[in-house]
């Protein structure tokens, strides 16, 4: 599993989210909602790839580093740490993404410092916390897999086998852009959603998850983070990446080649995920 980050109990409310993914204005209106909120860094997480689609990796790193919070090393940071020649996101080659991943990653890798790469290279391959009685493990894509996509409708059987792999009750994954909860028999597999892009729901909208102690067990619920797309817009534009510029937008991911048939049947459709309440 690599390097494990252990926080110990959680005793207040937690916030999760995923991908900033170069988006500077999404990451300072994630920023300003946690502190909004009341929540201070040390219980806040990212699961990974800080730096992707948009056109300010340095700065939306900067900002991450800079507030402090708790983050799992995803692929885009293994790759950027290790100088590798591409993102490690595990498209298929030839496929749209794979395409488009190489003008976006190589934009990345030229904006990321050295000093910044090394950080990159010491995150940690999981975080765990307890909430309650629940064992939490928080990945970027499976437990044993750091680019594994894992979507609402993968099946339940892959899930269960990653779950009894981390050693928890609960996985928070990141990586696969939608945000979604699901319990299988006694176990459960979260996913905050990203706030660098929209969920490919038609709305510009990024995605975070707030978990909370109950007296019988911890609230997981999932909220839109809402801020000024056309600013990111514009500078992903100007920056020669026309699709995602355009995908800040209009909510639409570019390519769905790595979406399962019912992800790719829910293009455009707006999201609605109600909380869920875990109990002993």
């Amino acid at each position: 599993m690599g390097k494990v980050e252990t926080l110990g109990k959680i005793d207040r409310k937690l916030l999760v989210f995923g991908g900033p993914y170069s988006n500077l204005a999404s990451t300072e209106a994630m920023r300003s909602k946690a502190a909004e909120l009341g929540i201070c860094a040390g219980h806040i997480i990212c699961t990974g790839d800080l730096a992707a689609y948009c056109a300010e990796p340095r700065q939306t790193v900067e900002l991450i580093r800079d507030w402090g919070i708790h983050v799992v090393m995803g692929n885009c940071e293994q790759s950027l740490a290790m100088e590798k020649p591409d993102c490690g996101c595990g498209f298929d080659e030839g496929s749209a993404c794979s395409v488009l991943s190489i003008g976006w990653y190589q934009y990345a890798n030229q904006a990321i410092d050295l000093d910044s790469r090394r950080w990159m290279g010491e995150l940690p391959r999981s975080i765990t916390f307890q909430i309650k009685d629940y064992r939490f493990r928080v990945v970027h894509g499976s437990v044993t897999s750091i680019n594994q996509f894992v979507f609402p409708s993968t099946p339940t059987d892959i899930k269960s086998s990653q779950i009894k792999r981390a050693d928890a009750e609960v996985v928070i994954g990141g990586h696969s852009g939608i945000p979604f909860g699901q319990v299988i028999e006694d176990k459960i597999w979260l996913n905050a959603g990203v706030i660098g892009l929209p969920a490919n729901d038609g709305t510009s909208d990024g995605w975070y998850m707030l978990l909370e102690p109950v007296d019988d067990g911890f609230l997981a619920s999932w909220h839109r983070l809402q801020y000024d797309a056309r600013i990111s817009h514009g500078s992903t534009l100007a920056a020669g990446m026309s699709e995602y510029a355009q995908a800040l937008t209009d909510g639409l991911w570019p390519s769905m080649d790595i979406l399962p048939v019912d992800e790719r049947a829910n293009q455009g459709r707006r999201l609605d995920i109600a909380p869920l309440h875990f109990a002993f």
